[in-house]
């Protein structure tokens, strides 16, 4: 396949906050790697914070390992019936200071405690390795003594302070909370749970964005890109889980969405669902499709009256009457080109044939196996 954005450039990445979701952004990162994007530096809050210290001393190995064998034991020190407390909880209707409020009702003694995540930092972090990475490394967090975002470099931060300054990006409302530097620090996703801007302010013209849509003030909603920047976006269409939810076979389906979803933006993929690889023109496309005529009749159906696809004849048709109207049946963008509404059909096919979804299909893939399906049923015109 052939990649749709440029491999001869520099990328910053930018690791969105949310816990539990993380998975992603490392399934995403293989994906990233086996292409052969060039990362320059990474701008993370809280779990991206994380997720991007392992991307800086280019450890995917080990982050997959740790995602993989996740549980809540390794982030919390807490009892069962905290946990299904958590489960319960509805954080996305709540601001961090609810949410906090919320974890506390849950549990005696001040806050969770986290001890566990200390521990697994430790364990990931070589700050030898980061300060020698060619990668920069940036961790958004909130000052809550200054009252202000906070944003650190970790290679020029002070020895010995790389792993305090990720907990200082990931104390989450609810959790114990110790004073680092002297002061009080909160989960960046408060102030910036998407840090676009930490790169663009250094110069930064080329940014993958990998969303996990986590809670917090969603910074890339509310930050004017400059125009000399271009971002790439990597983003779910499927629920991840809780952001508390930590559990090893969730965060293993979360790796391969967040491959799928990287390889979606790599190579141009087409559908919703489906991962569909389409190369080629509109021309082309629109050649295919109206190849397709018999295809279309006994799959498009559900979206048009029977007698009216039955009856119609002629390019002028389809382009200025049956088109159009899939089009907007099938809920395409209103730029949408004969390309877009062909891979919307693909996609239907694959739906009503119930391929696999987490597998990259060709076109040709897709319409060879429903004429082998349908059989004598569809004569090609």
């Amino acid at each position: 396949m052939k990649p749709r954005i440029n491999l001869d450039r520099e990328y910053g990445i930018v690791l969105e906050g949310g816990g539990a979701r993380g998975a992603y952004q490392v399934g995403a990162w293989r994906a990233l790697r086996e292409a052969g994007v060039k990362i320059k530096g990474i701008s993370g809050t809280s779990v991206g914070a994380l997720n991007g210290v392992m991307m800086c001393m280019d450890e995917l190995e080990k982050a997959e390992e740790v995602w993989e064998n996740m549980d809540y034991s390794m982030v919390l020190d807490v009892d069962a019936k905290v946990i299904d407390s958590l489960k319960k909880m509805d954080f996305r209707s709540l601001n961090f200071t609810e949410m906090a409020a919320e974890v506390k009702k849950a549990v005696k003694g001040g806050g969770l405690n986290i001890d566990p995540l200390k521990k697994l930092i430790a364990e990931v972090v070589d700050e030898e390795k980061v300060r020698n990475s060619p990668r920069e490394c940036f961790a958004t967090t909130f000052s809550v003594t200054e009252r202000k975002e906070v944003n650190f470099d970790l290679k020029t931060a002070a020895e010995g302070t790389m792993k305090d300054i990720l907990l200082a990006s990931s104390y989450f409302p609810g959790f114990k909370n110790d004073k680092l530097f002297g002061k009080t620090y909160m989960d960046g996703g408060s102030i910036n749970n998407v840090p676009i801007n930490v790169l663009t302010d250094r110069g930064y013209k080329d940014i993958i964005v990998i969303r996990i849509y986590g809670i917090g003030v969603d910074r890339e909603k509310l930050f004017n890109l400059p125009d000399d920047v271009t971002v790439h976006r990597i983003a779910p269409r499927r629920n991840l889980g809780g952001i508390l939810e930590f559990d090893g076979e969730k965060a293993k389906r979360n790796l391969k969405l967040g491959y799928m979803d990287a390889m979606r933006v790599i190579y141009g993929l087409e559908g919703r669902k489906y991962y569909i690889y389409m190369p080629y023109s509109e021309a082309y496309y629109f050649d295919k499709m109206m190849s397709e005529m018999a295809v279309l009749q006994l799959y498009l159906t559900p979206y048009v009256k029977e007698d009216d696809i039955s009856k119609i004849s002629g390019y002028r048709t389809y382009t200025e009457k049956i088109f159009p109207y899939l089009a907007k049946k099938l809920k395409l963008e209103a730029d949408w080109d004969y390309r877009d509404l062909y891979g919307a059909f693909l996609e239907i096919c694959a739906r009503k044939m119930e391929l696999e979804v987490l597998k990259i299909y060709s076109a040709e893939d897709i319409i060879e196996r429903v004429h082998k399906i349908l059989g004598k049923k569809v004569m090609v015109q």
